[in-house]
């Protein structure tokens, strides 16, 4: 009988794998639909890494998550791709240079020491490329910059089999099976039921069905993110910081040899639809064009476009932790976007919850999953 049941086989899922056999349990399956790894949202991210957040137990999520990614390869033997070339975040007025300063306020008092508010001068060196008539100030820090999300899933999925844990993928989950205190004793799927101590759901954009099968609710949703990819062009440099402008969330990076332009718009009538709209590839094409006229004879390589599915959670904040009714089941949901990112974190506290019925690496007390129940502020909202 497996010890952990680990419901997604996606970043967070192995590194919750990860980090239960790191600790010492040797039986962990992680029970996927999908035929084989990458195939559901890990595959489709852009592969951005930040501090640059505007609460606190983001930045702290992504320090503890920095530290792991600066060691992976020691620790697992992988390799998450970690590239600091910096994020650059631009304000069009002083209300939106306000919100960067006071977001670079939150980060300064939970100890990001290299993030920093910049003028004009050096906004032109760092990315040269940008109109800077209607920029108003920015923000910058160095160590930002880029990760590998397959990378980051194949190596903690290959060491946690190294330790002992199984992937079992073309196993959807069906059911649950509870005993008489309400505990998960079984975890049935389409490749049959495995009996089990304790179940993790991290299930991504599907969380919310899983935990509705175990009789817990989890406010969880799927939001379509879509990315617009040039052709193959030389026109940026290939360690240009990801450059995102406040106000309307548009950013871009180079990934490959291609400009990745990216836009927040409005989901689509199907929650998990992942079909990227031709309209919206010409609005962040003549967007991407205005700001940076470089772009402006780089064709958009429409085959190459893609969409993938946020997890979001109703304050943009990731839930974790032991799912109210359900003794043995635990939430590793809801990071909204920072998934990938906090993957590291996440997975690390996850099984800390599980082994030491606490997170003892950070303060969770602020992803707890009954706090939507309260009357309590859940924190502001991410700029992005």
């Amino acid at each position: 009988m497996p010890e952990v049941v680990v419901v997604g086989g996606g970043v967070i899922g192995a590194s919750v794998a990860y980090h239960l056999a790191e600790r010492g349990v040797r039986d962990v399956v992680v029970l996927d639909a999908a035929a084989h790894a990458g195939a559901g949202s890990t595959g489709r991210a852009t592969g951005g890494f930040r501090v640059q957040f505007a609460t606190a137990i983001d930045v702290r999520l992504s320090l503890l998550s920095r530290a792991k990614l600066r060691r992976f390869a020691e620790d697992t033997g992988g390799d998450c791709g970690y590239d600091p070339a910096g994020y650059l975040w631009l304000a069009s007025d002083d209300a939106e240079l306000a919100l960067l300063r006071a977001a670079l306020a939150v980060q300064r008092a939970n100890g990001i020491d290299d993030a920093f508010e910049i003028d004009h001068d050096m906004i032109a060196r760092l990315n040269p490329a940008l109109r800077r008539d209607g920029v108003a100030g920015a923000t910058y820090c160095p160590s930002d910059g880029f990760i590998r999300p397959f990378g980051i899933l194949d190596g903690y999925r290959r060491a946690a089999e190294r330790n002992g844990a199984r992937f079992v993928w073309d196993a959807r989950v069906i059911g649950f099976e509870r005993g008489h205190d309400g505990s998960i004793t079984s975890v049935r799927t389409e490749r049959g039921t495995f009996a089990t101590g304790a179940v993790v759901n991290a299930a991504g954009a599907w969380a919310a069905g899983v935990a509705g099968l175990a009789g817990a609710e989890l406010p969880v949703a799927p939001l379509r993110r879509q990315v617009a990819a040039t052709v193959p062009t030389g026109v940026l440099p290939a360690r240009m910081p990801m450059t995102i402008f406040a106000r309307d969330g548009f950013h871009l990076r180079v990934r490959d040899g291609r400009a990745l332009l990216l836009l927040p718009a409005a989901g689509a009538s199907d929650p998990f639809d992942v079909t990227v709209e031709s309209a919206w590839i010409d609005t962040v094409t003549r967007i991407a064009r205005e700001r940076l006229p470089c772009l402006h004879d780089v064709a958009i390589d429409r085959a190459a476009c893609w969409a993938g599915l946020y997890e979001m959670s109703p304050d943009g904040h990731a839930i974790v932790g032991r799912a109210p009714g359900v003794p043995n089941l635990y939430f590793a949901n809801g990071a909204s976007g920072h998934g990938v990112m906090h993957a590291p974190a996440l997975g690390a506290l996850v099984a800390e919850i599980v082994l030491d019925g606490t997170a003892t690496s950070l303060d969770v007390t602020a992803l707890r999953p009954d706090r939507f129940a309260s009357a309590e502020p859940h924190g502001a909202r991410e700029l992005l």
